[in-house]
């Protein structure tokens, strides 16, 4: 083999991918009936930041549908939990143990009611605030103390709606378009944790 070959060589070959060591997981329910719903902001929230970087979230792993992909300078794994939203902890504790990532280094995106419609706000740590998906990955990563993006959909209608019927309904044409930013300004946001940056993540998107 020539010097020119084995150039040739090297330039081809391809170096190993780094390792996975950031989780970024979006919750919500599969399946199509629940497309476009309130309780799966946490989807569409990572399925736009997939977008930004050019991967889709399609391969099924660790009970979820994943896509690998460099964001704020490190290798994450970004996933949509298929576990239905009360057991997100089962996909998200399976994925962080066998790559044995630590809960700070796990971003966790999801709804919340407590918020308008639209708004984000961003904590490196806390309690599940009722939230059963929550819950569920506190348990399974038996910490609470890991990043969380939450974006609003708004509260009830009024105090007897069903909360189920809530988070199971669908947006408005009006709260869909403010959802649109939202879910830009969440994507945005992940990268700057995933890079270490979670104060600049708070203090540029907890003001709105």
């Amino acid at each position: 083999m020539s010097i020119f070959d084995i150039f040739k060589k090297l330039e081809t070959e391809k170096a190993p991918p780094a390792p996975i060591d950031f989780i970024i997981a979006g919750l919500g329910n599969p399946g199509t009936q629940y497309e476009d719903t309130r309780h799966n902001c946490g989807f569409m929230a990572v399925e736009t930041l997939a977008e930004e970087l050019g991967v889709e979230i399609k391969k099924l792993r660790f009970k979820s549908l994943t896509a690998e992909a460099e964001v704020g300078g490190r290798r994450c794994l970004l996933m949509k939990p298929t576990t239905f939203m009360n057991n997100s902890g089962d996909a998200v504790g399976e994925a962080a143990g066998f790559y044995k990532i630590e809960p700070k280094n796990v971003l966790i995106i999801y709804d919340d009611i407590s918020l308008d419609v639209g708004r984000i706000r961003i904590r490196g740590k806390g309690s599940d605030g009722g939230h059963n998906g929550m819950k569920s990955i506190i348990l399974r990563l038996n910490s609470d103390e890991f990043p969380r993006i939450r974006i609003g959909v708004g509260k009830k209608p009024h105090p007897d709606y069903d909360l189920a019927d809530w988070v199971l309904s669908r947006f408005t044409k009006a709260e869909g378009e403010k959802l649109e930013t939202a879910f830009a300004n969440a994507a945005e946001a992940a990268k700057l944790i995933a890079g270490g940056k979670l104060n600049e993540a708070m203090n540029s998107y907890n003001g709105g």
